[in-house]
């Protein structure tokens, strides 16, 4: 039986949001990275034609998620928008391998021959973002019993810093200086405190800019609440995302390419996994390091001479959306 007839799937030919509104369904995380092992869960994501409804009437739908099998699928207008800040998460769903596509429509294979249109000199903070807030998630979790609260503290003030600049493109008029952050005392610990200056903005978008903040503190403070042996697993996955992060920047920034199956370094990615750069004192050896400050040196590099321009082709991306958006609500999909 082929994975999506499985029980267990019957939402994607159910749920109204999906169905023959799919446009494309693939492999993600580490079966899509090819750095699964064995009992690696199986994570799908695609995307689905927003419904007239949504187009025409007072439809919210953006994605769904379903827990039990790992499946988020993003509606098309929610997906562009995040494609168009080259989101990391969602930026890889165009790059995986040709097998890997479960589903795709001649609609869902325009979006992939198309996205090069997505690309541009955003990745250098998208990723860069994605990538500091994974290091100091693995510098907090390695220094939880090191490092004083002020520098804990300062961890989370960044990895926040970093997702508020992204804000600006889901909320227009947003500027990242609306939503200052800084270390303060409370109760004689330092922590991160909010200077918030907001008229009029969509209540929705608020909550999910706070939810993203929210997020990232949980994130933080989970890490403080799993056990040893646990924590060396997550560890080094936290290390191999953040080798993968790297080396998936560099590709768009050089090559103007979006390679999420990462072939070229699985040996040194399922490395990293599998601990051959951890100590025994659970700490990382400095040839992780070494490594590390390369990749830096070279992403600083390539942010400096990358061809690809300031902005995403946001004309030609517009024009295609106009173009499937008008198509459904004419009923020709």
């Amino acid at each position: 039986m082929k994975l999506l007839d499985q029980p267990e799937y019957q939402f994607l030919r159910t749920n109204p949001h999906l169905g023959r509104n799919i446009i494309f369904l693939t492999y993600g995380g580490s079966h899509a990275y090819g750095t699964n092992v064995e009992g690696s869960d199986i994570d799908i994501r695609g995307c689905t034609l927003n419904s007239r409804a949504d187009l025409l009437g007072t439809g919210t739908f953006e994605q769904m998620v379903d827990t039990k099998t790992d499946t988020t699928i993003y509606a098309f207008n929610k997906l562009l928008a995040l494609l168009i800040s080259c989101n990391p998460n969602t930026i890889e769903l165009l790059g995986c391998k040709p097998e890997h596509y479960l589903v795709l429509t001649p609609i869902g294979r325009q979006l992939l021959e198309q996205r090069k249109m997505f690309l541009s000199r955003r990745a250098i903070r998208s990723f860069g973002g994605y990538a500091g807030q994974q290091l100091r998630r693995l510098e907090n979790a390695l220094a939880r019993d090191v490092y004083p609260d002020e520098v804990k503290e300062r961890h989370i003030m960044l990895s926040c810093e970093n997702t508020v600049f992204t804000f600006p493109e889901r909320c227009r008029g947003f500027t990242p200086e609306q939503i200052r952050l800084s270390i303060v005392e409370v109760d004689g610990r330092p922590q991160v405190a909010a200077d918030i200056s907001m008229e009029k903005v969509p209540l929705r978008i608020l909550t999910g800019m706070i939810r993203e903040l929210v997020e990232i503190t949980r994130n933080y403070d989970t890490l403080h609440h799993r056990n040893r042996k646990k924590d060396d697993a997550h560890l080094n996955k936290h290390a191999m995302h953040l080798m993968r992060l790297y080396f998936m920047c560099l590709d768009i920034l050089e090559r103007g390419e979006i390679i999420t199956y990462r072939a070229a370094e699985h040996g040194l990615l399922m490395d990293i996994r599998s601990g051959r750069y951890q100590k025994e004192d659970h700490t990382f050896r400095p040839e992780f390091y070494d490594l590390l400050n390369d990749l830096e040196q070279r992403l600083d590099y390539a942010g400096k001479h990358t061809s690809l321009p300031e902005e995403p082709d946001l004309a030609r991306i517009e024009a295609f959306q106009m173009e499937i958006n008008e198509r459904v609500v004419r009923d020709e999909i």
